[in-house]
């Protein structure tokens, strides 16, 4: 039987959900006799592949046209897409930007920074990624499977891409959720 093809990414988040898969510690070694490991943030591929990839997995939420780009091609590219930790499946911490207007983050982020020096501007270039409302990913493209935390717990982890891996999804319910 082939090896299931992983491909992962991060939108507007901290990484700390690619932390917590590789909190998996010796059991990624388990893991990658299973799977393939493609396209990650930790590995020189940066794209999910052509061709396709069995799960396809983003972390954090989506804030710019960047990222929604990021998700509409693994979305496209992948069988499975695994929304992975609190940024994306709700939007998470980011999210909070909401509460302004994007005028008001750029200005706090650019001009008003206490480390910004005296001539701070907000950028302006049709090659920069316009920002927009965070939103979770399901808001912009389709998601298979929800994995909340922040991060997920390690353990959840290695049984969500074990399972899949497998040909099964799993079972995210009750105590599987609460796994130490």
């Amino acid at each position: 039987m082939p090896k299931s093809k992983i491909a992962s990414d991060w939108l507007a988040g901290c990484a700390g959900c690619h932390m917590s898969l590789l909190d998996i510690d010796e059991r990624i070694v388990k893991l990658v006799e299973i799977v393939d490991l493609r396209s990650t943030p930790i590995t020189d591929l940066k794209h999910p592949d052509e061709s396709g990839v069995d799960i396809g997995i983003l972390e954090g939420g989506i804030n710019n046209t960047a990222n929604e780009e990021v998700a509409k091609l693994m979305r496209k590219r992948c069988k499975i897409l695994v929304a992975f930790g609190d940024c994306a499946v709700f939007g998470g911490v980011p999210a909070m930007r909401n509460l302004f207007t994007i005028e008001e983050a750029l200005r706090r982020a650019y001009v008003e920074t206490e480390s910004t020096d005296s001539e701070g501007k907000i950028p302006s270039s049709p090659e920069l990624a316009r920002m927009t409302r965070i939103q979770a990913v399901h808001e912009v493209v389709p998601v298979d499977i929800f994995l909340p935390g922040c991060p997920p717990n390690a353990d959840i982890i290695f049984y969500v891409l074990s399972e899949l891996a497998q040909g099964r999804m799993p079972d995210l319910k009750d105590e599987k959720l609460m796994w130490n």
